[in-house]
């Protein structure tokens, strides 16, 4: 029997689908491409904006017109948000929801008639389904928490994905020693609200850090994303003290003006933000050193972004110089108090927004790289082979090219930043 995986949205949902597929390849399934015909068809759906419902939506009726008579499984946040919905689909089979992840592999294989009934399907609820992502040589996602407890105004994560929980600690250090095994040396950890870590075990985010740390074969780590509140000036001093965790971080801004911040339910104003980043900055570069490379999220066109304030934000932005802007547009999502504020946003001025702060995302990374010229750094390159050229990314996540060597991939190989 053949199975075919579509996933979209975050890194989050990615690891999620390949613990389910493999599950599958162990109950002897054969994964194929989603375009070929197969049996059965999972989909992980999005539902951070309405194109992703709406694309959602799309590759759903998309595999059933590859295969009209396959079975479509259909897991992620769209599932949960709009269940009905989905459920009236033409084609589907099954819809999971964030609570019910755990019965998919089990359930999917009892419907295709793979284990008798009463086997597998037993498979207990647990608080959070813990997940990694293979598939690729030299990077692994690790989930370590789902779902938040923020509820900011403009967001429909709480309820697509629940409330904030975690996978306890002991958990989260077996799938790391299980992906050093396969020979991966980069682990990116990923959640919801990563930083929110211990909820459901009372564990501390740092103490998860320093477990991982000490995983043999595992030789650096990313944070996929924390929120400015939650990475503590002690997190920041246990990783710059020489740990395998590397100078990257992705922290969420959103925007860039204060009224903003607290009419939206953040909790930080752009001084805290700003005081958190030169924090880092302090903490860890120095003569000779990399640079610390800092994404952040902001999302354009909020309820109330005047003009003035969308200025306001594109200054703040600057000034702080971070290395990766994220950009995306507002998008309103019923339910949530954002979607009735006065002050909403035209499309068209949100889409030049967007590339205005898109033009300003390529000129600070370009300054960013500029300014790491000289350092030495490590790159773990990768195995694809672009004409002749491999690709790899520092510790600070730049991205470095040279000529092809196999004997280089997936070794971190010394080089200076030119």
């Amino acid at each position: 029997m053949k199975i075919a995986f579509l996933t979209l949205g975050c890194k989050l949902n990615y690891a999620e689908t390949s613990t389910y597929e493999r599950g599958f390849r162990a109950a002897g399934l054969e994964v194929v491409p989603w375009r070929r015909m197969a049996d059965v068809y999972l989909v992980n759906t999005c539902s951070v904006t309405a194109t992703s419902d709406s694309k959602s939506r799309n590759l759903i009726r998309k595999v059933h017109r590859v295969n009209p008579e396959a079975v479509i499984v259909v897991t992620g946040c769209s599932a949960e948000l709009r269940r009905g919905e989905i459920e009236s689909i033409e084609g589907v089979s099954m819809v999971f929801g964030a609570g019910e992840k755990s019965r998919v592999v089990p359930e999917t294989l009892r419907l295709c008639g793979i284990v008798p009934d009463g086997v597998l399907v037993s498979a207990q609820e647990s608080p959070v389904f813990p997940a990694y992502s293979t598939g690729e040589r030299t990077r692994s996602f690790l989930k370590v928490q789902d779902g938040c407890d923020n509820f900011c105004k403009y967001c429909t994560v709480p309820y697509a994905r629940g409330r904030s929980r975690n996978v306890p600690i002991c958990e989260c250090v077996r799938n790391a020693r299980a992906i050093a095994v396969e020979g991966v040396k980069e682990v990116v950890l990923t959640g919801v609200n990563t930083g929110d870590f211990g909820r459901t075990t009372g564990e501390s985010f740092l103490d998860l850090l320093k477990a991982l740390n000490d995983v043999d074969g595992i030789e650096r780590y990313r944070i996929s994303s924390i929120e400015p509140n939650l990475i503590t000036e002690e997190i920041i001093d246990w990783i710059a003290s020489g740990t395998k965790f590397q100078p990257h971080f992705h922290i969420p801004l959103q925007t860039g003006c204060d009224e903003l911040l607290e009419a939206m339910g953040r909790h930080y104003d752009t001084s805290f933000f700003r005081n958190r980043i030169e924090y880092i900055r302090n903490a860890m570069e120095g003569p000779g050193k990399p640079l610390v490379f800092f994404g952040i999220d902001v999302m354009v066109g909020l309820p109330g972004e005047t003009e003035e304030r969308f200025r306001t934000t594109m200054a703040f932005i600057e000034s702080l110089a971070p290395a990766f802007i994220h950009v995306f547009p507002y998008s309103r999502r019923p339910g949530t108090p954002a979607a009735d504020m006065p002050g909403q946003v035209p499309e068209q001025l949100k889409s030049a927004r967007v590339a205005e702060m898109e033009e300003l995302c390529a000129r600070l990374h370009a300054d960013f790289v500029e300014r790491n010229r000289g350092v030495r750094e490590r790159v773990l390159f990768e195995s694809a082979n672009h004409d002749g050229l491999m690709e790899g990314y520092t510790g600070n996540y730049i991205r470095m090219e040279r000529e092809y060597d196999p004997s280089l991939v997936n070794v971190l190989t010394d080089v200076i930043i030119g």
